[in-house]
Parts: structure tokens; C-alpha cells; sequence
């Protein structure tokens, strides 16, 4: 606590008990007051409105008249370590050592030697000494989209919720302009296989043709044929896409 805050405080206290502390009261009238005081709201040392019990007043006139002023001061709390040093300094060199340590593990690594503490408190302390770990940072990609119309297509299947035919769920193929957002192609079928995302793309024909390749969330899924009846056979065709660095993409779909 700051030496002008403790002032501030014993002149709160003094204030309070300056005249049931007067030594010509008598106890019947110096009970009187006290209860009065008690009784009611006071503007504290920091400005927000507080109320003292009779006991404390009691206890602050008999500092007064034991000590003066100076009696009325609050004493300053021992800053004392409680958790011993060897500890500290052992979850310091352990952080050290493996920067990518948590607090909790160094603390069951700390158990191990029979020394307890908890893991805030050692996050605390990290904190304080500028061994906190830091949050890791993701690079961000930002968002796709292609420059023009019928760049990249992308593409995906859906399943419905009802059997048909039996005991087949229906799907739906899709694929998507990704400059404009048209729906450019979707067929619904009973199988999730290449062939029909094919046919799904086929039917897309009629709005153009992409220039790159499909995108679609399998990876495996690969297929090529003719881009329009009549396309000159023009190559075209669906490549799982995943997420991640560009690097880290198989060459073709770093091509699309």
C-alpha cells in the first residue's frame, strides 16, 4: 500500500472519531455517538460511500488515545514470498529449457520433485518475467475468388436426407462459378462416384467453360474429357482441393 494512500485512510479514520474521542465525553455519551456514527453513510478515502460498525470505531478511539495520529495509520502487509524460490527458479529453467512447455505440465514436472505450486500462479509469473507463451500466429490466406467468369468452377456433392429407390439416400452434384456465383451445373443421383460429377459438369456446359480446373473437396477424385460437344477437345477436369499453403498442394491443384 502507498504511504499517501495509508494517510489518506488514518485522516478517513480520524475524521470519524475526532469527537467521540474527545477524553470529557462521558461513557453514555460517547456511546451515543458512536452509535450515531455507525448509523449511517460516510465518504470514504477513495470517495465511495462506506459504513463503519460500532466495534471499529471503538477500536479506532482507542488507538487514538493510545497512539495519536500515527496509531491510526494502517501498517503496510509483509510482501513476503510465499511460495519458496528453489520452485521458482526450477519452473524458470524448466520454461527455459522447452519454451513450449505449458504452466501445467512444468507443474506436474514440479510434483515430481515434491515441490507444489499451482499452474496460474505459475502463469502469473511467467507473465510477469516475460516467459508467458505467446499465442501462436496462423498465416492467414485471406479469401479466393477468382478474377473473371468461368476461371475456376468449383464443385461439391450433397446428400439428402430420405432413402429412395430403396435404400439409397439421394446426392446432389453442384458446381459454382467462383467469380460470379452462378449455379452454372447440378444433376441429383443415387452414387457419389466421378461419372456423375462428370454429368453434373456436363450440364454446365451451356454457360461456358472454365479455363482452369474444377475444385472439389476429394482429393482423389480425378477426371478428364471433352469441355462441350463440339469443344475441340478441350481438356477439363475435377481436383480435390485442400486447405493448407499453396506448397503443400499436390502440382495440379496449385495449377487451378
Amino acid at each position: 500500500m502507498e504511504d499517501n494512500h495509508r494517510r489518506d485512510i488514518a485522516l478517513f479514520r480520524y475524521s470519524l472519531i475526532r469527537e467521540a474521542a474527545d477524553p470529557e465525553l462521558s461513557p453514555t455519551e460517547r456511546g451515543a455517538l458512536v452509535r450515531r456514527l455507525a448509523a449511517r453513510e460516510h465518504v470514504g478515502p477513495t470517495g465511495q460511500r462506506v459504513t463503519v460498525g460500532r466495534s471499529t470505531l471503538d477500536r479506532w478511539i482507542r488507538l487514538w488515545l493510545a497512539g495519536g495520529y500515527d496509531a491510526l495509520v494502517p501498517t503496510e502487509r509483509a510482501r513476503a514470498p510465499q511460495i519458496p524460490p528453489v520452485v521458482i527458479e526450477t519452473a524458470e529453467r524448466l520454461r527455459r529449457e522447452q519454451p513450449a512447455r505449458t504452466a501445467a505440465h512444468i507443474v506436474e514436472l514440479l510434483a515430481v520433485e515434491e515441490m507444489v505450486v499451482s499452474a496460474r500462479t505459475l502463469q502469473r509469473h511467467f507473465v510477469r518475467v516475460g516467459l508467458h507463451r505467446k499465442a501462436p500466429t496462423r498465416r492467414a490466406f485471406g479469401r479466393f475468388e477468382a478474377s473473371t467468369i468461368n476461371e475456376i468452377w468449383t464443385g461439391d456433392a450433397m446428400h439428402g436426407r430420405f432413402l429412395v429407390a430403396g435404400a439409397h439416400k439421394p446426392v446432389l452434384f453442384a458446381f459454382i462459378d467462383d467469380h460470379s456465383r452462378l449455379i452454372v451445373g447440378w444433376k441429383w443421383t443415387l452414387t457419389e462416384d466421378t461419372l456423375r460429377a462428370g454429368n453434373a459438369g456436363y450440364g454446365a456446359h451451356p454457360k461456358g467453360c472454365p479455363d482452369g480446373l474444377f475444385s472439389m473437396p476429394e482429393p482423389t477424385l480425378v477426371w478428364g474429357g471433352g469441355c462441350a460437344a463440339g469443344g475441340e477437345g478441350t481438356f477439363w477436369g475435377v481436383v480435390g482441393a485442400r486447405g493448407g499453403p499453396p506448397q503443400t498442394r499436390p502440382h495440379a491443384e496449385r495449377s487451378a
